[in-house]
């Protein structure tokens, strides 16, 4: 029977995150639906519906978006090409790409355009890594994991920068890093580490809360990357973790033996899930709900500059 729940922190929205959710209300309440937003806003799928029931249409491509219309780019960030297609469509662009990625973006451009070949370390596939690589196509090269940071087939002396996904695992990036710094002493780093403050410390959180719990719960979709990552990381060090996207997925088996579970969420889960699997736990008897090693995070982002000029606009022609 489970005695007592820990609830991490920090967990839930991060400044981006926050910023993306809020730029596509906003587009709502301003311009009135259908705002489209391409891809998905930010990875939950609660985020998602939610928006699609005020009137957001989702769509996987630019391309897809009627010509004029309004098209909110999501947090993971786009590559020139998307921008390109909407300028030839005419579309009223919102671009709420999360800054630290838009950073990332930037320093591809750089070391591409000073001469270096740029290894990405990151997820093929995930929409992040797809908007980066399109900065620098022809310079960019991909590298997932140790094994492919040991078989990068690169001249000892080439000129290699890396820059990273923001939603890695900090402790499997370090070790790919370390691969890079061996075979290619000279490479060019960035002056601050890419892994977005929130992911590092929603993984900081869990780590410190491991030796308390039997079972970490985080809530979050599976396309979710920095989710993911907060289930790896328990795992790694011998406790059960599991990825829900809210409390009806738990499997009760998982709590057989189990006196303290943990709880966190990913960057891009509503902090009402949380609340939602508390009252699960409730529900059965549990009374010690109690938050862990409290920490606040104070990052905040403005909102995009093209709807913050709107929103401006508009207020001034009302007063």
């Amino acid at each position: 029977m489970v005695e007592r729940v820990l609830l991490a922190s920090p967990r839930g929205y991060c400044a981006g995150v926050e910023r993306a959710v809020e730029t596509v209300e906003k587009a709502l309440e301003h311009y009135g639906a259908p705002v489209y937003v391409r891809k998905q806003i930010v990875h939950n799928i609660h985020v998602v519906r939610d928006l699609e029931a005020r009137g957001a249409i989702f769509v996987d491509e630019e391309t897809e978006v009627p010509s004029g219309a309004t098209i909110v780019y999501s947090a993971h960030g786009v590559s020139p090409t998307v921008h390109a297609n909407s300028a030839q469509l005419g579309h009223d662009v919102i671009d709420a790409t999360c800054p630290l990625v838009t950073k990332v973006h930037v320093q591809a451009r750089r070391y591409a355009e000073d001469g270096y070949t740029v290894i990405l370390i990151g997820h093929a596939g995930h929409e992040e890594v797809v908007g980066t690589m399109g900065e620098a196509p022809d310079a960019t090269v991909l590298v997932q994991d140790v094994a492919e940071a040991e078989a990068l087939d690169l001249p000892s002396d080439a000129r290699v920068a890396y820059i990273t996904q923001t939603t890695l695992s900090v402790d499997e990036t370090s070790e790919i890093i370390a691969v890079l710094r061996r075979r290619f002493p000279n490479v060019h780093a960035p002056r601050k580490e890419d892994i977005c403050y929130a992911t590092s410390n929603r993984q900081w959180a869990v780590k410190e809360m491991l030796a308390e719990i039997d079972l970490l719960l985080v809530l979050g979709s599976r396309n979710s990357s920095n989710s993911n990552r907060l289930v790896d990381v328990a795992r790694a060090a011998g406790v059960a973790g599991h990825l829900i996207d809210d409390e009806t997925e738990i499997d009760e088996r998982w709590l057989e033996g189990v006196h303290t579970v943990g709880i966190s969420s990913g960057a891009s889960a509503p902090e009402r899930l949380v609340t939602r699997l508390c009252d699960w736990f409730r529900a059965r008897g549990v009374e010690r709900i109690e938050p862990f090693q409290m920490t606040t995070e104070d990052v905040t982002f403005k909102l995009p500059v093209e709807l913050r000029r709107e929103l401006a606009l508009a207020d001034s022609q009302r007063d």
